[in-house]
């Protein structure tokens, strides 16, 4: 099978063709090449289309994006290794070994720059190695030239690493060819698009998180008006089954009574009714007058003496439990009056076991609370009333229902 890629025996990197492997050892003097079946890794971001040929690079992409979606199309783009051209050297080595062992080594320093680019450039705010490597790749001439190659590859592993070149490739560093003036307008003029640029990420970021809160608002909304339509059907079918209980309650009255009145003819010494026989007609109904007055609807104090009235003929047999059950509510609800800013007393943990001994479990003990202000959250889990919602109105009236039901001997009995 032909080869897919060069790799190169020193460092290991793959390399797609020929050409690519002479400018590696040009760049490295590595020497050491062989051809290899494992194809170059090509990941391509989903977003942008920048192709990334190591997974070094995908971080690194994927930390200065935030993309994070890569497609793998490293076998579409793998090719046949080329051999015709002819195996890279490195330059300045002798093709025999007797030569390359006669051959000295190069001395490697670093480039030279202009300093006076190389102190703007670290005055942006780019470290040296970045600076240099601009600067000299970028052939000394500008400061937007520079940052243009910065902006290009700022994403090379070695970018961070100080830049050596072969000491007899070092010239004199260009003169630049803006004035200092000019130099410091188009540094502003970088600095200024550099500033705008962020400004609209951030407008975009912020339209995309009121978006986002739109969506959970809206979802919201509709998890809401589900419960409620949800919570109104039961109660539909709650009054199907009353209606349906008494009826059958009606019925077994109306039999008993047919029993008893059969039994009493019986005893009479009177002959069984017969079912056949016409029975005597009925009045005419009398029709009610109906009030013009409308029905008044009960107040929030009636509707909270139901629930403790409820509570006591629920429970009419253990005065005890009762009288605790009123006395926990008027402790709960006199300490959010007390301390309205509070939020430990106006949170009631629902699987609370001292609560539920008291309360939780006793018909009614729930309801008076959220009639006071107090709401479930968290999936059931809390009792909480909003500092909004304190009403000392609301809880005044609560605490002479509680002090009633817990000094009248007389309340519930009737």
């Amino acid at each position: 099978m032909a080869g897919l890629s060069l790799r190169c025996g020193d460092c290991g990197v793959l390399l797609r063709s020929v050409e690519e492997a002479q400018a590696h050892a040009e760049a490295t003097n590595h020497a050491n090449f062989s051809e290899s079946t494992e194809a170059v890794l090509n990941l391509v971001c989903a977003a942008c289309g920048k192709p990334c040929r190591s997974q070094t690079e995908v971080d690194l992409h994927t930390k200065r994006t935030g993309h994070t979606e890569f497609t793998d199309k490293t076998m579409e783009a793998a090719k046949p290794i080329d051999l015709e051209a002819a195996p890279p050297k490195p330059a300045g080595k002798a093709m025999d070994v007797d030569a390359s062992a006669s051959a000295e080594p190069q001395e490697m320093v670093a480039p030279e720059v202009n300093k006076e680019m190389l102190a703007d450039l670290e005055a942006m705010g780019f470290t040296t190695a970045r600076a240099t490597r601009a600067l000299h790749f970028s052939g000394n001439s500008t400061i937007e030239g520079a940052i243009n190659w910065l902006s290009e590859h700022q994403e090379d592993p070695d970018i961070d690493e100080p830049l050596l070149v072969p000491a007899n490739t070092i010239t004199e560093a260009n003169k630049p060819s803006l004035s200092p003036e000019e130099m410091k307008i188009k540094a502003q003029e970088l600095r200024e698009r550099a500033r705008k640029k962020k400004e609209e990420e951030e407008r975009r970021m912020e339209r995309e998180r009121e978006k986002e809160r739109i969506r959970i608002g809206k979802e919201l909304l509709e998890a809401k008006r589900i419960e409620e339509d949800n919570e109104r059907k039961r109660m539909i079918e709650l009054r199907r089954l009353e209606k349906e209980e008494e009826k059958r309650a009606r019925e077994k009255i109306r039999q008993k009574l047919e029993e008893d009145k059969a039994e009493r003819r019986r005893k009479l010494g009177l002959p069984p009714e017969d079912p056949a026989a016409p029975k005597p007609s009925a009045p005419p109904p009398v029709e009610e007058k109906k009030s013009a007055l409308p029905v008044r609807p009960a107040t929030k104090a009636e509707r909270m003496r139901d629930c403790l009235r409820n509570l006591k003929q629920q429970n009419k047999d253990d005065d005890a439990k009762v009288k605790r059950a009123f006395q926990t509510l008027l402790t709960y609800i006199g300490n959010v009056a007390k301390n309205p800013d509070e939020e430990k007393f106006r949170k009631i943990r629902l699987s609370n076991a001292t609560f539920q001994e008291r309360v939780g479990n006793l018909h009614g003990g729930i309801e008076f609370l959220q009639l006071c202000g107090f709401e479930k959250l968290e999936g059931n889990e809390f009792l909480f009333l909003a500092r909004d919602k304190v009403d000392k109105a609301v809880l005044n009236t609560a605490g002479a229902e509680l002090n009633s039901a817990i000094t009248n001997p007389f309340f519930g009995v009737l």
